[in-house]
């Protein structure tokens, strides 16, 4: 199975960590961030991974080629651009193309079955899979009562994607996971989104939210779901001693 770890990110908010080394790197409890994914991954039956680098790129390529994890590992390198999470999806496409494929945020730790996830996603038959939960989170992805993607809200300040998806009716709200499975015909639409609208610097949910009306985008629901965003000091400092990812 593929996968594809988010690991370009500039970890903004993780600063001064971030002013010498990327956000991948950042160890939790002694382990970067990046090996536990790596690890998790494996773990779970995943045997080619790509992951993609942009900030201090290479200390992340050194510490890959320093390190073998028993999958085979490549590298998509947006050194010269930052693409973003949909144009560095695109940018690696060489080593996705073909199968479906998981993404998986770098700063993301959980105990979500990831093969359960992929598989589901192949019986289902859909061309994107995002997994959900019901955590707290500030931002929720809306879903019709046959969990099709319908919308985004962000309920700080009130903003709904697509305009006046808010007036759905029965619309479930649910957490992102910053995990998910795209299929080869979901890649395709993603390269048609880009070529559409030129852009190739874009995020993920930018094309999701369009609702292209010629692939399915569901969810899977993890109701109970263990996860932490370690993206920013607090949370980084709340991951030492879990034992659930």
């Amino acid at each position: 199975m593929k996968a594809m770890i988010l690991a370009a990110g500039l970890g903004t908010r993780l600063k001064p960590w971030t002013l010498e080394h990327p956000k991948a790197l950042v160890p939790v409890d002694g382990v970067p961030m990046l090996e536990r994914v790596i690890l998790k991954l494996k773990s779970q039956g995943f045997d080619e991974i790509v992951v993609n680098v942009h900030h201090f790129a290479d200390q992340i390529i050194d510490f890959l080629a320093a390190h073998d994890f028993g999958v085979t590992v490549n590298v998509s390198d947006e050194s010269p651009c930052l693409l973003d999470t949909g144009g560095g999806i695109l940018h690696a496409g060489e080593y996705l193309a073909g199968e479906p494929f998981l993404v998986h945020n770098v700063d993301i730790l959980s105990d979500a079955d990831l093969a359960g996830l992929m598989h589901s996603h192949l019986s289902q038959g859909d061309d994107v899979t995002l997994l959900t939960s019901g955590r707290e989170s500030s931002r929720k992805l809306l879903f019709n009562d046959d969990g099709e993607l319908r919308g985004w809200h962000n309920l700080s300040s009130g903003e709904y994607r697509p305009a006046g998806c808010e007036n759905g009716v029965d619309l479930k709200e649910e957490a992102f996971s910053g995990i998910y499975v795209m299929s080869p015909s979901g890649l395709v639409a993603l390269r048609s989104y880009s070529e559409t609208t030129g852009r190739n610097v874009f995020p993920i949910m930018d094309f999701l939210l369009t609702l292209p009306d010629k692939i399915k985008i569901r969810r899977n629901y993890s109701a109970d779901l263990k996860l932490i965003d370690i993206g920013k000091p607090d949370t980084l400092r709340q991951a030492s001693g879990l034992s659930f990812y």
